[in-house]
């Protein structure tokens, strides 16, 4: 018996089937029709510089090699999540897309072209689940490494064997023999932070219509308990009267103060009859005995309860706040984020402190639900700098909120410069130090102006990519849609680096040091969302926005 359970065990397939991700030729790619693929295609040349074996890695390291269904090759679900943020598609027409295009299945990596579909829609829902921070903390290391490996090439290509390079302030020294845990490395490079909400898919929520909802969902739960009580008659709801009260209120063009609070307490008092009759049907179940509700009518009835509790709060105070408000019962984790925006005084979703390295590459540091002060992330942030690159960065620009006095110290005490203006009281201008001060206010304007490629990078992401109405309906998945529209944005920055090196900088390479030029120019080009921004305004090459590359 036990010799058979042992042949049982050998023959059972691995839950993970790893293959290497080598990318295939197009010639490799099993193509049924007479018409050869374009090598030239937008994704046969981005699947041609992503490290897919790297990214492999970080997805399987959160998932369980010995229990489970077999996987997914992570090169299908890595390609496909690449797909889906690239194009903003839903999660059906994703999969639709990739079963029509013979382009994306050879991009997420299928040996040929197949009518079928690689997997359900469904399945994106896992996969958001499953890729947590410490799969892209890998995936942004990842990047940084393939754009460092990109950056090399053309050097060492284009420079001779007699000719040194020249001096370059933004490639980091030499090292001459000394070890670099003993002694600190002279900080290289820039550091740009911001901070950035990004919106959910929710309605834009009022007190009338969140009571209004959280009314309905409780009738849900009195009916269906009443299904299983046996009693003999229903609980009194006067629902079709809540709804009409709920209606002569919202269909007033400017409904005013008095008409609103006098709505307010009629479905506030509707709802507390209706929480009243639940408490009631409950008594009918003994403690420990399963509810006849789904789980996420359960999870309904818990959240409308800290919403009735928060609405009679403010209303019995007269006020139109209170800690941890929730503004939506299906996502109660989303809370109001005040911007002071012209246009939108208050955002409803979470909120991100982003850094982005002269390179043009962005990471989301902290993702918080909470409204919180983003100069208190600023250490973390230069700390995750020198974790990835090996050293500090030179300067770092940011807000004036970001030059607090405990932040100055902490890059002061590390050799880091803040392009900010000072705190204090400026100095008086006099005839000797006019020239100083004038040329040190033109610096930081000159600095300050540096930090629109952050600025970009939000409207490239909020524009182009949905980063201003994330659809996902969970907390954790939510992250990882955040998380996949930053990944496809700086795999668009090595797309660009490692095909205009190759293609444009070789032909205008006439010696060492005019390649090695070009190449540092080209590492200053940002992508905005209405064009391409060159960070480094010191030098005298400029491109115009909107100018393609």
């Amino acid at each position: 018996m036990h010799a058979k359970q042992a042949s049982t065990i050998i023959r059972r397939a691995p839950m993970i089937r790893y293959q290497s991700h080598r990318q295939l030729s197009l010639a490799e790619f099993d193509w049924p029709f007479q018409t050869a693929l374009d090598k030239n295609n937008r994704w046969v040349k981005m699947s041609e510089c992503i490290p897919w074996d790297n990214l492999a890695d970080a997805y399987y390291e959160s998932l369980n090699a010995t229990q489970g269904r077999p996987t997914k090759d992570a090169r299908i679900v890595i390609g496909a999540v690449i797909i889906k943020h690239k194009l903003c598609l839903s999660d059906r027409e994703t999969v639709a897309q990739i079963q029509e295009n013979p382009y994306l299945q050879y991009f997420v990596g299928l040996p040929g072209y197949q009518m079928e579909a690689p997997f359900v829609p469904s399945l994106f829902v896992d996969i958001r689940k499953r890729m947590g921070q410490s799969v892209f903390d890998v995936f942004h290391s990842a990047v940084i490494n393939a754009l460092d490996k990109a950056n090399k090439k053309p050097a060492a290509k284009g420079r001779s064997s007699k000719e040194e390079p020249p001096a370059d302030d933004d490639e980091p020294p030499a090292a001459s023999g000394s070890n670099p845990d003993e002694e600190e490395r002279t900080p290289q490079g820039k550091l740009i932070v911001d901070a950035t909400v990004a919106p959910q898919a929710i309605r834009f929520p009022t007190d009338l219509s969140l009571l209004n909802e959280a009314r309905e969902f409780s009738e849900q739960i009195i009916d269906k308990l009443y299904a299983e009580t046996g009693l003999q008659r229903k609980p009194r709801t006067y629902r079709q009267n809540a709804r009409k009260a709920f209606l002569k209120v919202v269909k007033k063009r400017r409904p005013g103060a008095k008409v609103l609070r006098r709505g307010i307490k009629a479905q506030l008092q509707y709802l507390r009859r209706n929480l009243g009759h639940i408490e009631r049907l409950l008594e009918h179940f003994a403690e420990g005995m399963p509810l006849p509700l789904p789980r996420w009518l359960l999870h309904r009835y818990w959240v409308i309860q800290h919403v009735y509790e928060q609405q009679w709060q403010m209303y019995c105070n007269k006020v139109h706040r209170c800690d941890h408000r929730i503004v939506s019962i299906s996502q109660p984790y989303v809370r109001p984020i005040v911007r002071g925006k012209l246009d939108k005084a208050v955002e409803f979703g979470s909120k991100l402190s982003v850094s982005l390295t002269g390179d043009g590459v962005a990471r989301v540091d902290h993702l918080r639900w909470d409204a919180f002060y983003e100069g208190g992330d600023l250490e973390s942030q230069v700390a995750a700098y020198r974790e990835r690159h090996g050293v500090y960065p030179e300067v770092v620009l940011g807000d004036p909120i970001y030059g607090s006095r405990d932040n100055r110290r902490y890059l002061k005490d590390r050799g880091i410069r803040f392009a900010g203006k000072p705190l204090g009281r400026p100095k008086k201008a006099t005839a000797a130090n006019q020239a100083e001060l004038k040329q040190l206010a033109a610096q930081r304007r000159e600095e300050y102006r540096q930090r629109i490629p952050i600025e970009g990078k939000f409207g490239q992401g909020k524009n182009g990519y949905r980063l201003n109405y994330i659809r996902a309906k969970r907390a954790d998945t939510s992250f990882a849609w955040i998380n996949s529209i930053f990944l496809v944005m700086n795999l668009l920055i090595l797309l660009r680096v490692f095909y205009w090196l190759s293609n444009k900088g070789n032909a205008l390479c006439f010696s060492g040091s005019v390649c090695i030029r070009i190449r540092t120019w080209l590492l200053q080009i940002v992508e905005t969302g209405t064009g391409y921004w060159q960070v480094g305004l010191s030098s005298r090459l400029r491109l115009a926005p909107n100018t393609a590359l």
